[in-house]
This record gives C-alpha cells, sequence and structure tokens, in this order.
C-alpha cells in the first residue's frame, strides 16, 4: 500500500514541481514556477519556441536554449508522455489573484523563521494575495518579511536601498 500511496501522491504534485523535478538543466523551482505560470500547461510550454520562451520575464537565452534542446530530445518527449499517462500534473491549477489588497503587484523577499507560519505557508499567503516572492533583494523589492534569524547581509541590503523591513506582527497588520 506504501507504493500505492506513493504514487497517488505524485498525482496531487503541481505542475511547477513536476516540471522542476524533470531536472533540466537551470531550471529551478523559481524558473519552473513562471513557466508554469505564463504557460499554463506542458502543452502550452511544449509549443513554445526558444523566442517566445526567451521573451518570459527572467528566462534568458540560456535557460530558453536548455529547454528547446530538452524539448526537441525523442526520448524526453515519451517520458512526458508517460508521466502525463500516470497521471502526474500537467496543468497550472488556475487561482484567480486579487486585483486590489496590500501585497498586488509587490515583490517580497521572506527571511528569518516565523511563530505563526512556516516559511512555505507564508510564501504561499503572499502569491495568494496577489504577491510575488522573491529571493534576494534589489530596488525593485517591496518589502522584506523578516522573522527570528534574519540573515545579517539581507538585513543591511534592505537598509541600503531603503526597503520597508517589516517583523511578523506588521506583516500581519498589513494583510488585514
Amino acid at each position: 500500500t506504501n507504493l500505492l500511496e506513493g504514487l497517488n501522491a505524485s498525482k496531487q504534485i503541481p505542475f511547477d514541481r513536476v516540471l522542476f523535478g524533470l531536472g533540466i538543466r537551470h531550471v529551478g523551482a523559481t524558473v519552473a514556477k513562471k513557466l508554469a505560470r505564463h504557460f499554463g500547461s506542458m502543452t502550452q510550454l511544449l509549443q513554445a519556441d526558444f523566442d517566445t520562451l526567451k521573451a518570459v520575464d527572467d528566462i534568458g537565452e540560456v535557460i530558453a536554449l536548455q529547454l528547446t534542446e530538452y524539448f526537441e530530445q525523442d526520448a524526453n518527449l515519451e517520458e512526458l508522455a508517460r508521466l502525463q499517462k500516470a497521471g502526474l500534473q500537467f496543468d497550472m491549477e488556475v487561482v484567480k489573484a486579487p486585483s486590489e489588497g496590500p501585497l498586488v503587484g509587490a515583490k517580497v523577499v521572506v527571511s528569518g523563521v516565523f511563530e505563526s507560519f512556516s516559511r512555505d505557508e507564508l510564501k504561499m499567503l503572499i502569491e495568494t494575495l496577489g504577491g510575488q516572492n522573491v529571493s534576494s533583494i534589489s530596488s525593485k523589492t517591496t518589502y522584506v518579511v523578516a522573522g527570528e534569524g534574519i540573515g545579517p547581509s539581507k538585513k543591511a541590503k534592505a537598509e541600503k536601498l531603503d526597503v520597508p523591513i517589516l517583523n511578523e506582527d506588521e506583516f500581519k497588520a498589513l494583510i488585514q
């Protein structure tokens, strides 16, 4: 029964994680999520040519080339067909992001440990409220949500770039 449970659980893995799990060079979790959101399904992604891929936010020539090369190989296409037949998710679950609210369009960096949320829960909440999780602080970052043990370099960079640093309570107040 463990094998059957494992197989059934794998069918619940979202499309972006399936895409990440293919092990395509340069396609990490963040890139996989961007591709899944942009194209919505494996079918749409497979139809995209080099220029279409390159036009996606944060997808440059290197990643576009890796994807086109991966999808041109018959062995990879056969593997994808087997995975789809096995029931893995090849479509993005459509979650309508709100059109207004404090996090719509915001780029948010999460750092540290939190009392009320796991980091994954916090990141999911940010996305549900229309925000975008980013891993590094830049001048385009809207907020840094800082828990216990925020890295000193992240804190210093946020302060240098005048990016607001919110503690857990300030973040909760913001989204109320």
